[in-house]
Parts: structure tokens; C-alpha cells; sequence
């Protein structure tokens, strides 16, 4: 890379880096960080233990943004100067190192720009993930089960915390259900993109005369719930509570009670199971949150349902048969709505999909202003 590349690269990546922090708005930030360390001070904080967390989280969440941006400043500076040390001493080697780097801090500056997108009502929070198998029998299981684990592993190196609330297994292999949640922030604003059908093509594994299988899965993703949220208590009659016993892969029982709850919502339909705990009280309060957040999102549906019909719109739909994971005759992995693909296969089972998520998130932020300046 010639010291003219790498020049124009830095620039442009440094006025991507402005435009971001001009939209972050980092006067604000830095006021509500020096208000939040003052809160923080405060002996009564965690009187209220719930606001407390959310303060601290909030609290982190700024420094690490704030932290993020100083470093990029700083790797920008550094990396221009490894350039030209790798030039002057004409060292390929050098070079090379510092090539990475560049990449590495564009992938970051793509990754911050990404999340000036994130601006939805919702975007910030944690989200509750589930993934339900389709039509395609076994296959269409255990494909719902990679499902699951990809968005696992994908959390794992972005820090967000995750907990597994729920897991229905299928007796052949793979699982019928599962509901987890994935806590951080923007944790809902980076994986809403995901809700769809997600369909896979590959040689089934239970099929004996080794034939080409077709399975689905769906995924859904809804916002957690927070104190803030107007939302109704839902009458007792309108709900009907099953406990049952936990259990594994296989029918193995895991606990000896009947600990694990399913709450179903009688008016609408809504499922909700927990058995992560050994309480059947946890395990229903954390059902009846998730069931609230649930009835929450469909509520919001709704209302964009509503506002496009009016607008003679179909956004509505744009999360349905949105992405193909093809294994034979040929390896690709296709989002349908973006057109981005890959043919690491493998790899996005093991949760790379950043490259999917961005795509998404660019794909629908396009769509809402189309859609804006068509209502308008």
C-alpha cells in the first residue's frame, strides 16, 4: 500500500470517525457521564437495587463508548507512523503489520458508524431472542439448534451476557424451541435484524439414502421489558399457568420438582416456558417478563401495521424469508434482503455474522426513509 493510499484511507476514516462522534454527540455524553459518576457516589444508591443497575450499566456503557473513541484517535496516529517507518526502512514485514492494523480500525469506525444507526425507541436495550423449528423434520431441528448457538457464540466476544430461559428438545436431535436472552448494550438494536425465516439446504443427516433436505426455522427477537413500559397487568383469567418437570436431551430429567412453568396467553395465543431455575416462582416471574415483552412488541406491530396500510406500504413484512444457508450442492450463506453473502458457512455457524448484522441494519434504515418520504 503506497504512502498516498494510506493517506487518503486515514482521512476518510477520520471524517467518518467525526461524523460519528458529531452524531454520538459527545458534549452530552460527557455531561451525562460526569452526572452519572456523581450518582454513582451516592451512599443510598443501591436502596433501590433496580435502579441501580441501570444506572451502573449505563455508567459502563459510556465510559467503554468514550474509551473506544479516544483509542481509535490514537491507533489512527500511531498506525500512520508505523507506515511510514515501514516505508523508510522498506520493510515488507512492517508493512504488512501495519496494513492489519488498518484494517482492524476500519472494521471498528464501521462498526461505531453502524451503531449512530441504532436511533430506534428500542435499540438500546437487551432483547429476548427465540428460535422455533419449521417445516423440514429432524433437519429443520437441529438447524433451528445451530441457530441457537450462532447467536450464543456471536454474543460471547461483543460482551453481552446471555441466558438461556427456555429449551424444548425434539426427540430425533435438535431442539423444537428456545428462548434466551441477549444482555448488553444495543443488544436489540443489533440483533432485531434477525428476525425472519431462516431456511437451510443441505445432505440431511437422518436421512439414510443421504438425499438433499430443506428445513426452516423461525427466529424472533422482541425487546426486554423495562419498569418504564406502559403496559397493562394482565388478568389472571386471561392466562393459564402449566408446571411441568425440567428436562434435557432426551427425556433426562435435570431437577426431581415440578419446577418449570409455561404461561399461555389465552387472547392471543402467546407461549412462554422457563426452567432455567430450580424456583418455580423465578421461573414464573421471568416467564410473565418475557410474555409482557412479547405482548409489548405485538402492541407495537400493530401500530406499524396500522401506519403502513395507511401509507400503502409493506415494510411491515421485511423481516420474513430473509436468509438461505446453503451447504450442497455449493456452500454459501445469502441474506435475501440485503444480498449479502458469504460462503463461510462454518464460520457463521460459529457466529460471524457482524457482516450480516450491518448489512441488516443499513438495509433497514434505508427502508424506513424510503418509506418516510413516501408517507410524506
Amino acid at each position: 500500500m503506497t504512502s498516498v493510499d494510506v493517506s487518503a484511507d486515514l482521512r476518510e476514516l477520520k471524517a467518518t470517525l467525526a461524523s460519528v462522534e458529531a452524531v454520538l454527540d459527545l458534549p452530552a455524553l460527557r455531561r451525562e457521564l460526569s452526572e452519572l459518576e456523581a450518582a454513582a457516589a451516592d451512599p443510598g444508591l443501591w436502596d433501590d437495587p433496580d435502579h441501580a443497575q441501570k444506572l451502573t450499566s449505563r455508567l459502563s456503557s459510556i465510559q467503554a463508548e468514550l474509551k473506544k473513541l479516544t483509542s481509535l484517535h490514537g491507533r489512527m496516529d500511531d498506525v500512520e507512523v508505523l507506515f511510514e517507518l515501514a516505508d523508510a526502512e522498506n520493510d515488507p514485514s512492517a508493512a504488512a503489520e501495519a496494513g492489519a492494523e488498518l484494517a482492524s480500525i476500519r472494521k471498528a469506525v464501521d462498526e461505531l458508524e453502524v451503531r449512530t444507526l441504532l436511533s430506534g425507541e428500542y435499540d438500546e436495550r437487551d432483547c429476548v431472542v427465540t428460535v422455533r423449528s419449521g417445516a423440514g423434520g429432524a433437519d429443520a431441528c437441529d438447524f433451528a439448534e445451530q441457530l441457537m448457538r450462532m447467536y450464543l457464540r456471536w454474543s460471547e466476544p461483543h460482551g453481552f451476557g446471555t441466558e438461556v430461559y427456555d429449551v424444548s428438545y425434539a426427540e430425533e436431535a435438535g431442539i423444537r424451541s428456545a428462548t434466551f436472552a441477549v444482555k448488553g448494550p444495543y443488544a436489540y438494536g443489533h440483533l432485531s435484524v434477525e428476525q425472519g425465516t431462516h431456511r437451510v439446504v443441505r445432505i440431511s443427516k437422518y436421512d439414510n439414502q443421504g438425499r438433499r433436505q430443506t428445513g426452516f426455522a423461525a427466529v424472533e427477537v422482541v425487546p426486554a421489558l423495562e419498569q418504564t413500559d406502559e403496559i397493562d397487568e394482565i388478568p389472571e383469567d386471561e392466562i393459564r399457568v402449566d408446571v411441568y418437570r425440567s428436562s434435557g436431551p432426551g427425556g433426562q430429567g435435570v431437577n426431581t420438582t415440578d419446577s418449570a412453568v409455561r404461561l399461555t396467553h389465552l387472547p392471543t395465543g402467546i407461549v412462554v416456558s422457563c426452567q432455567n431455575e430450580r424456583s418455580q416462582l423465578q421461573n414464573k416471574a421471568t416467564a410473565m417478563a418475557v410474555l409482557k415483552a412479547k405482548l409489548l412488541q405485538r402492541t407495537r406491530d400493530e401500530e406499524r401495521a396500522k401506519v403502513d396500510e395507511l401509507r400503502g406500504s409493506a415494510t411491515a413484512s421485511w423481516g420474513d424469508q430473509m436468509r438461505s444457508y446453503v451447504e450442497h450442492p455449493y456452500q454459501m450463506v445469502k441474506d435475501l434482503r440485503t444480498g449479502f453473502e458469504t460462503a463461510d458457512v462454518k464460520g457463521v455457524y460459529d457466529g460471524n455474522i457482524d457482516g450480516f448484522l450491518e448489512a441488516g441494519i443499513r438495509w433497514r434504515k434505508s427502508s424506513e426513509k424510503n418509506a418516510d418520504q413516501l408517507g410524506s
